[in-house]
């Protein structure tokens, strides 16, 4: 007997997947990409979920989004009317998606059109998951006790005069459905700091703000453009993202090519075109200084940007973030594991990345040296010779 279904709204998954699909139908539709996912957690055995998250993605196939769903999407101001009535007969395509086994876990792999392969990522880290964690021995009274020491230290914070936001980036992370359910509920009544969450249903289902702008796979697809010279690839998504959103979701992630390559790219003209940057990988309180630093060199009084952190961060780190940036940066914070599963057990650490786009190899660097995906070390390399690459904590800055 198969276990009760996991997805049952397409519009449980991140906000992004949405804003950087309208990008996708408008600007990039005929790029094909190539998919991987890659259980980071060692040690783990997940071989025997083989079976049940096939039943899953048999079933994710046959959503499609609800009238309450798409007009709930046409309230978003930036979402275009061709792009809501795209997003209307959407629907998965179980051909484009293979789950396999290799020695003690599964694999999966997706292959297809950029603009409709996407969307099978946070799904299926959802799936997997939450999967996963019913084998777990979990504890929710020890999550609620948690939660309470995390709603407690933000609050105290906020009444010391610390001024920050907090939101739930934890879709992908969570224990379940109905856990996430139950800690966006209590956020909302009892953190002074939670503002939103960058799962669609939820912000829907409590009136919160939908956070999120583009990830990682936007600088893969960059990559694989013809005529785009991957030296070129941050800027070819920057302007992309610019020129569709006009001064909204402005919001930029860092870290594919390394911040300090981020950093020699994002000039004047862009840090006034952005509100702000996202960090996650390497040192937070060194990237924060930096960004700072980058602002001041500029003219540009930090106050009036945003940083982002969303790097594993634990209510420690956030302590810690908000107490050394107070009064020198707006700071924003978003939480996947360690507010949506934190129960006890073995939360997998889990990716799924865009390895080729249009056939060719494509790579995400990062801060962190670990976190890089790609299954050509030849191009790893080339990339890192571009972009003059070294990681953040290693950087030695003048």
């Amino acid at each position: 007997m198969h276990k009760a279904l996991i997805i049952n709204h397409l519009t449980d998954t991140d906000f992004y997947k949405f804003t950087m699909g309208q990008v996708l139908l408008h600007r990039f539709p005929n790029e094909e990409t190539e998919w991987e996912f890659k259980i980071r957690t060692k040690g783990v055995k997940t071989a025997y979920l083989k079976d049940e998250v096939d039943y899953q993605l048999d079933h994710l196939c046959t959503l499609r989004f609800t009238q309450a769903e798409l007009d709930y999407l046409s309230t978003i101001p930036w979402f275009t009317k061709d792009y809501i009535d795209w997003l209307e007969d959407f629907q998965l395509k179980r051909k484009y998606i293979q789950v396999g086994v290799e020695g003690d876990n599964i694999t999966i792999k997706a292959k297809g059109p950029a603009l409709k392969v996407t969307w099978f990522e946070i799904y299926c880290l959802e799936i997997v998951q939450e999967l996963w964690m019913q084998d777990q021995p979990v504890d929710w009274e020890l999550g609620d006790k948690n939660l309470d020491y995390m709603i407690s230290e933000y609050n105290r914070l906020i009444d010391e005069g610390k001024t920050f936001t907090v939101a739930d980036f934890g879709c992908r992370r969570r224990a379940s459905f109905a856990w996430q359910d139950h800690v966006i509920g209590r956020m909302v009544k009892e953190c002074k700091a939670f503002v939103g969450t960058s799962d669609v249903y939820f912000a829907m289902k409590y009136g919160i703000k939908p956070i999120g702008t583009f990830a990682h796979e936007m600088y893969a697809l960059a990559q694989g453009l013809k005529n785009v010279p991957i030296r070129q690839a941050q800027i070819t998504v920057w302007d992309a993202w610019t020129k569709e959103y006009r001064g909204n979701l402005g919001i930029a992630l860092s870290d594919n090519f390394g911040f300090k390559a981020f950093i020699e790219d994002f000039d004047l003209f862009y840090q006034k075109l952005f509100d702000g940057c996202r960090h996650d990988s390497g040192s937070p309180f060194k990237w924060g200084d930096l960004l700072i630093k980058m602002y001041e060199k500029s003219k540009i009084d930090p106050l009036t940007k945003t940083g982002c952190w969303s790097d594993s961060l634990d209510v420690k780190d956030v302590v810690d973030i908000v107490d050394y940036f107070t009064g020198r940066i707006k700071i924003s914070i978003g939480q996947g594991t360690k507010m949506m599963n934190n129960v006890g057990g073995i939360a997998l650490n889990m990716v799924m990345k865009v390895i080729k786009t249009n056939g060719k190899d494509v790579v995400k660097l990062s801060d962190t040296p670990g976190k890089t995906m790609c299954h050509s070390e030849k191009y790893i390399d080339y990339a890192k010779e571009q972009f003059d690459y070294i990681p953040l904590d290693e950087w030695k800055v003048d």
